[in-house]
């Protein structure tokens, strides 16, 4: 493929300053810690500041977000950062187009098993309590083996969309430790809710999803956190807020001020002082809904690994606004298209690698907050190729090399997905 040349879609109309008046934007969210900032601008007066209220609305499933952004229950919504991409590349049911101007930050997913399997890790393959993510992904192939060798059915794993940096993630940790996640697993999808408790019913035999269920799962003494998003790419988006590009065309000065005040709360949630109120509004029944103390564990990445006593500490396991954390780059968005490729979500075209990159608008963000808020480097960059962002095995993805990034996994689909059978 020919290097890909993609401008950002712009708006047809200058931005009106002051002309639209206050507005109620309708928003659904997922009860994950990474909707705080939608949570800090609601509770804590940013989005009064701009002029604006927003009236969060808890939802149960991923699916049901997307639907109700694209039939205008909802204006805007929390997201999954691949959810945009798919929706421009008219993948999944009901695909809508759908933008994100906006990340909602960085890190928050991890994976997780069940303490029986990890037990089985440790007299398979002899893991120590401070493996590393790789070598953890290499014990469980051994244990894969294992069982394949005794006739055992393999395991479930759950994840919590199809179009999701969990499903991406998780399937990026199995193959890097030679697992074929269409193979050796079964993946079905869970509600990040309803995680743990199917992990403790034995439903399910491990997890990938966001915090704080991960650390629940752990708590309760039925799961074993084995790997966290840092360990496979630290730079990954992972939520954005998603609109419907006719809203933000007839809406730009409401886009241009609901991103002054969630930069404004994105800061604010990354600093440690204010970690002890963000915790308490995370923890009401009407946002999360999880005990305090296990979300301010999350914020400040101490993790309980298990039910043992087992701990690890992740520096900057969220950042809701450090190093542009916020900005939406297109070539992460191609970095997702690839994995819809390598997975067979999805074909290689110039055009699809186009609309792909057209899902994130870092120039939406930009006429919000001016130049010298964002980075000064091509929105369309190499990833993974610097110290502290790199890939778990150490591969780095250039967009220029799209075709030859794809075909040089060891471990990838060899089937494209039929329209609609990618969704549960």
């Amino acid at each position: 493929m020919t290097r890909i040349e993609v401008q950002p879609g712009r708006l047809s109309s200058p931005l009106r300053l002051h002309s639209e008046g206050p507005r109620i934007l309708r928003a659904g969210f997922i009860p994950l810690v990474d909707a705080s900032v939608l949570i800090a601008a609601a509770e804590f007066g940013f989005a009064e500041k701009e002029g604006l209220t927003l009236d969060l609305v808890k939802d149960v499933s991923w699916a049901n977000v997307r639907d109700r952004l694209a039939f205008r229950q909802f204006d805007i919504a929390h997201m999954l950062s691949p959810m945009p991409v798919a929706a421009m590349l008219g993948l999944g049911s009901n695909p809508s187009p759908t933008i994100a101007p906006f990340s909602l930050g960085r890190g928050g997913n991890a994976i997780t098993l069940s303490t029986r399997l990890f037990e089985r890790m440790r007299q398979v393959a002899g893991i120590s309590e401070t493996a590393s993510a790789i070598e953890n992904a290499k014990a469980l192939a051994k244990v894969f083996a294992d069982m394949r060798v005794r006739g055992e059915p393999a395991p479930t794993l759950g994840m919590t969309y199809p179009f999701s940096s969990h499903n991406y993630e998780f399937r990026y940790w199995l193959a890097a430790g030679g697992i074929d996640p269409d193979r050796d697993v079964k993946l079905v999808v869970v509600p990040p809710p309803l995680t743990s408790d199917a992990l403790a019913a034995g439903a399910i035999d491990g997890f990938c999803v966001g915090a704080p269920w991960n650390m629940v799962a752990s708590e309760r003494g039925v799961g074993r956190i084995v790997a966290a998003k840092q360990d496979i790419w630290p730079s990954a988006p992972e939520k954005v807020v998603g609109m419907r590009p006719d809203w933000a065309e007839s809406h730009p000065e409401t886009v241009s001020r609901l991103i002054v005040a969630l930069d404004a709360a994105s800061r604010w949630c990354d600093r440690t002082e204010n970690h002890d109120a963000l915790a308490e509004a995370l923890a009401d029944q009407r946002y999360i809904s999880a005990p305090v103390d296990i979300i301010r564990h999350v914020l400040a990445g101490e993790f309980s690994l298990d039910a043992t006593g087992s701990r690890r500490v992740i520096d900057n396991y969220f950042m809701f606004h450090g190093d542009y954390a916020n900005y939406p780059r297109p070539s992460q968005a191609l970095w997702i298209y690839s994995q819809m490729v390598r997975w067979g979500q999805a074909g290689i075209s110039l055009n699809s690698a186009r609309s792909a990159a057209s899902a994130y608008r870092p120039d939406l963000y930009r006429a919000a907050l001016g130049d010298n808020c964002t980075p000064q480097d091509a929105d369309i960059r190499v990833e993974g190729d610097s110290d502290g962002d790199r890939f778990m095995d150490g591969r780095i993805f250039d967009p220029a090399q799209f075709v030859e990034y794809v075909d040089g996994f060891a471990v990838k689909s060899a089937q494209r997905l039929t329209p609609g059978a990618d969704e549960v």
